[in-house]
């Protein structure tokens, strides 16, 4: 499939999208041999051959990653004020890798990495409406009412924030345990639809995204998804 050059560029780890650009506007960027200056020429990978600096520049292989993001974990690549993040967990060599989306520092779960930027953008972006079930701990009753509440949609801070399924597996005085199934992803969104019924959570784990299940991923490791998961995500968006 034909790539715009500066994505080409970009993705091969080169530089940035715009610093691409840039570097395709000096001149410094040949393909099968001639200089291009013209931006959203577009390549095929493993086809034409791409230079800058008459350095040969190869495709980046993709790669797609299913992490058990403990509790305590930050989904960043660095963080200033030294907490520990995901890239921790992942070989050096995959420093690169991007979270598709992300769970807070409190959260744990499935979480995928890649550098795959369109591949990120369809599992991420509310159009496509991917579906992600939780496994959601509370102190208190979690009642039938709230998960019809939940359905609805409750208003906060200038947001609609609602479930498409709620499925109450216990419920007491005390303690509740609730699964939830959510389209789209605002930030933080089911801390604040807990918040909202006065609810304190007490464990918030994704357990699955699309057809893909956390399963019996330990804490803190990952796996590389196959290649029949990935398509499996894809035709669904």
């Amino acid at each position: 499939m034909a790539t715009r050059l500066q994505k080409y560029l970009s993705e091969a780890g080169v530089a940035s999208r715009r610093a691409s650009e840039q570097i395709i506007l000096a001149g410094r960027v040949s393909v099968n041999g001639q200089i291009v200056r013209v931006l959203g020429t577009k390549v095929q990978p493993g086809k034409d051959e791409v230079a800058v600096d008459g350095q040969p520049v190869k495709p980046r292989r993709k790669v797609y990653v299913a992490l058990h993001k403990p509790v305590g974990y930050l989904c960043s690549s660095s963080d200033p004020e030294k907490r520990r993040t995901i890239h921790q967990l992942l070989p050096k060599e995959w420093e690169n890798l991007r979270s598709v989306g992300r769970l807070d520092l409190e959260s744990e779960g499935l979480l995928f990495l890649t550098n795959d930027g369109d591949f990120s953008l369809k599992l991420t972006h509310p159009r496509y409406g991917l579906r992600k079930r939780y496994l959601v701990s509370a102190l208190g009753r979690f009642e039938p009412a709230t998960a019809a509440r939940f359905l609805a949609g409750i208003e906060d801070a200038g947001e609609i924030l609602k479930v498409v399924r709620a499925r109450i597996l216990s419920a007491n005085n005390s303690r509740s345990v609730v699964e939830l199934e959510l389209a789209e992803g605002k930030n933080r969104e089911i801390r604040r639809l807990f918040a909202a019924v006065n609810l304190r959570i007490e464990r918030l784990q994704r357990i699955s995204v699309g057809p893909i299940k956390l399963g019996e991923l330990p804490v803190g490791k990952w796996r590389i998804l196959t290649e029949t998961e990935i398509k499996s995500l894809l035709p669904k968006i």
